[in-house]
């Protein structure tokens, strides 16, 4: 069965009806297994993972920590350097402090540093323009990032590990995005956004951008299936940010990534949950919906 979280905070059923907490919880504990699509704060973070591991429901996708790394772009940052994966030079500007760009090079990008779908980001010209972003960047969440402006063709791709323990990419999918432009909160759901995919890049650029993708799943504990976001530039892959709860609508760039290889969005979703420890008894096949399995949407 869905279930959906509005806006509001409340869960409701496919009919729409409001259900209290406690049922809600209820028809969790009634699944074989959840798979968690809900986006930004108190879904990807960690926090839908952790109800469903309190829940004692099986899940396919990121546990706690996974989500909660990836969520917060500092600590990601933080984790890209140590396995040596380069990110845009950044400024972290806690709730109240004043904006600093001390040491960065305009044009900047400005955003919250734990949000989502591109809601809060702002492209700056010039240090002059920074405090307004900041401000108005902090309505959407603290605290906020002020980074270099990174120019690359903008080449995503996504990752999870099957049931027999392999790691399984899709194919490398390419934005267009206007120069001096980001992929903005409009273009990723009205349908206006452009995809190539394969990505139409070099075999090198290829190469590095899936083994820094390999190097973040693992790196964060990632389950489920991960989408990593790079500018490939002149110098490699820059990861712009980490998805531990990737759209996965029928525009979306995961379900595409793996179309391409030959996996349908049915075929996709039965090996998410074939990978979730005794959940499936049984292998679906190929094209089958998998059976007697909730949702959280």
């Amino acid at each position: 069965m869905p279930l959906t979280i509005g806006e509001d905070g409340a869960w409701r059923d496919e009919q729409d009806t409001v259900l209290p907490a406690h049922r809600a919880v209820e028809l969790l504990t009634g699944c074989d297994a959840a798979i968690p699509m809900l986006h930004g704060v108190r879904g990807e973070d960690g926090a839908i993972a952790g109800l469903l591991e309190l829940c004692g429901v099986p899940s396919a996708g990121s546990p706690v920590r996974a989500g909660a790394l990836g969520m917060d772009k500092q600590a990601t940052k933080l984790v890209a350097a140590s396995l040596g994966i380069a990110t845009a030079n950044a400024q972290l500007i806690g709730p109240g402090s004043a904006a600093v760009t001390t040491g960065l090079t305009p044009p900047f990008v400005v955003k919250p540093a734990s949000g989502g779908s591109s809601n809060g980001v702002f492209v700056v010209a010039d240090p002059g323009g920074v405090a307004d972003a900041v401000d108005r960047a902090r309505a959407y969440g603290d605290p906020v990032l002020i980074e270099e402006y990174v120019a690359g063709r903008e080449v995503d791709v996504a990752v999870f590990r099957d049931r027999h323990g392999a790691l399984r990419l899709g194919a490398t999918l390419e934005i267009g995005v206007a120069s001096g432009g980001v992929f903005g909160a409009a273009e990723k759901y009205d349908g206006s956004a452009r995809f190539t995919v394969p990505a139409p890049i070099d075999a090198a650029d290829e190469a590095a951008v899936r083994a820094a993708a390999v190097r973040l799943y693992e790196g964060l504990g990632c389950a489920g299936v991960a989408r990593f976001d790079f500018f490939v530039t002149a110098d490699g892959p820059v990861l712009n940010e980490v998805n531990t709860a990737p759209g996965m609508t029928e525009r979306s760039q995961v379900p595409l990534m793996y179309a391409a290889t030959g996996l349908d969005y049915t075929g996709l979703i039965a090996e998410l949950l074939a990978a979730v420890p005794s959940t499936v008894p049984s292998s679906p096949h190929h094209g089958e919906a998998p059976q007697r399995t909730g949702a959280t949407a």
